[in-house]
C-alpha cells in the first residue's frame, strides 16, 4: 500500500447525549480532526453510519459549510467506519485525491440492536435476537477451547479496568468477576455485563497522501481492509442460523486480517496493541484467534498471564473496548483507529502502551463484514 499519512483525528465521547443530535456529534469529531490536521482543504468525504438516515454525512458537513466535494455515505453495519476508511485510503493510494476526510456517526436506539437485515418472520420467530446468536457462538467456543464463564467475566474486568482511564468511554468504573457473573443472565452463558451497550458517538480521521515536500506524519495508515463472509457456516458472521457447522469455512475476520497483514508487510507477531471487536466477551476471544494473534485454546492462558492487559505482552482494548465505550455502529471502527493513533503518538496518559509502534483495529458487522486496519508509528 502506498504511504498514507494520518494527519488528524477527532472523537465525540461515546455514551448517551439527550441534548445532542447525531449531526452535532459528527460536527464535534470532524472539527477536532480538521483542527489537528491544520484545517486542510479535503477533496472528498466518506461517512460511515447505519442508523442516521438519508445524506447524514452531508448534514454534518453542511452544518459547518464544508460541502461541494464528493460526500459518500456508507453502511456496512458495525464495520461502516472501516468500510469508509478502506474507500478513502484506496482513493488516496490511486492518486485520485491528496487529502480526504473520513468520519463515522451514530445515535442508536436503546435496547437490543434491531436491524432491517432480518426478515420480519425471523424476528417474530426469535431468530434475529443477537444475544441468542452471540450465546450460541460463546457456547461453542467454551466447548471447543476450554474457555470458562469466569474467563468471559475476566474479559469484562480487563476492559472495564482500561475504560476507567478513558474519558471518552460510557462506563468508567472497574468491576469484579463476581459482579459480572452476578449481573442478570441474558442468554446462557452471557450475563448482561458481558454484552456491550448500543449508544451514541462520532469519530473522524483526516488522511493525506505522503509527500516528500512536507513533514511526514508520525502515524501512517499501512492497511485498511474490508471482507465479507463466505457462505455456509451456521454460526458465521452473516447470522444464518441455518446451514452447516463447518470450521473449514474461513471467517471474514481471518480473510480481512490476512489481506491486511500482506498489505502492511507485517505479521501478527509485530502488532503491539490491538483494538478488537468485543460486542460480547466471547467475541473478543474469538477475534484473537481469527486475527492470528493466538492459536485456538490459548485464550485462557493469555488472560491468566495478563498478556492482553495494560502492561502485558500485547494489550487488547486499552480504550476499554466496546464493553466500556458502548457501540455507536457507524463510529465504532473509526473510534478504534483514533485510539490507536493516539497510542502510537504516546498521548494516552494512564492507559498508554509504552513503546507501541504498530496497532491493529478489528470490527465485524452485520451482513457480514469484517474490517481490519493497521497503523504504524513512522518515527
Amino acid at each position: 500500500m502506498s504511504a498514507v499519512d494520518v494527519a488528524g483525528v477527532g472523537i465525540h465521547p461515546f455514551g448517551r447525549f439527550e441534548d445532542r443530535t447525531v449531526t452535532d456529534m459528527g460536527v464535534h469529531a470532524v472539527q477536532a480532526a480538521l483542527a489537528e490536521a491544520g484545517d486542510p482543504q479535503f477533496q472528498a468525504a466518506f461517512c460511515g453510519t447505519a442508523y442516521s438516515g438519508v445524506a447524514a454525512g452531508h448534514k454534518v458537513l453542511g452544518a459547518i459549510a464544508r460541502t461541494g466535494m464528493p460526500i459518500v455515505d456508507i453502511e456496512a453495519g458495525c464495520a461502516s467506519g472501516g468500510a469508509a476508511l478502506q474507500l478513502a485510503a484506496g482513493a488516496i493510494r490511486a492518486g485520485q485525491y491528496d487529502c480526504v476526510l473520513v468520519f463515522g456517526i451514530e445515535k442508536m436506539p436503546r435496547g437490543i440492536i434491531r436491524s432491517s437485515f432480518f426478515e420480519p418472520w425471523r424476528e417474530e420467530a426469535g431468530l434475529a435476537a443477537t444475544p441468542a446468536y452471540f450465546a450460541l457462538r460463546a457456547q461453542r467456543l467454551m466447548r471447543e477451547s476450554g474457555i470458562t464463564k469466569n474467563d468471559l467475566a475476566n474479559v469484562v474486568v480487563k476492559n472495564r479496568r482500561h475504560g476507567a482511564q478513558n474519558s471518552d468511554a460510557m462506563f468508567r468504573s472497574e468491576v469484579t468477576a463476581e459482579q459480572v457473573l452476578g449481573s442478570r443472565m441474558v442468554c446462557e452463558p452471557l450475563h448482561l455485563w458481558m454484552l456491550c451497550s448500543p449508544n451514541e458517538g462520532a469519530a473522524a480521521i483526516v488522511l493525506r497522501a505522503a509527500n516528500g515536500d512536507r513533514p511526514a506524519s508520525r502515524v501512517t495508515l499501512e492497511s485498511a481492509v474490508l471482507r465479507s463472509h463466505l457462505p455456509g457456516s451456521v454460526l458465521g458472521e452473516a447470522t444464518p442460523l441455518a446451514g452447516i457447522d463447518d470450521d473449514a469455512i474461513t471467517p471474514p475476520t481471518t480473510l480481512a486480517a490476512q489481506a491486511a497483514y500482506e498489505e502492511a508487510g507485517i505479521g501478527p507477531d509485530e502488532v503491539d496493541v490491538v483494538e478488537c471487536q468485543d460486542t460480547d466477551a466471547a467475541r473478543e476471544l474469538l477475534g484473537w484467534e481469527e486475527l492470528g494473534l493466538c492459536a485456538r485454546g490459548e485464550q485462557a492462558a493469555i488472560l491468566a498471564a495478563g498478556d492482553a492487559a495494560l502492561g502485558g505482552r500485547r494489550p487488547v482494548n486499552v480504550s476499554g473496548g466496546l464493553l466500556s465505550k458502548g457501540e455507536p455502529l457507524g463510529a465504532s471502527a473509526l473510534g478504534q483507529v483514533v485510539e490507536l493513533v493516539r497510542q502510537l503518538r504516546g498521548e494516552c496518559g494512564p492507559r498508554q502502551v509504552e513503546g507501541a509502534r504498530v496497532g491493529l483495529a478489528h470490527t465485524v458487522g452485520r451482513g457480514a463484514n469484517a474490517s481490519v486496519t493497521i497503523v504504524k508509528r513512522s518515527s
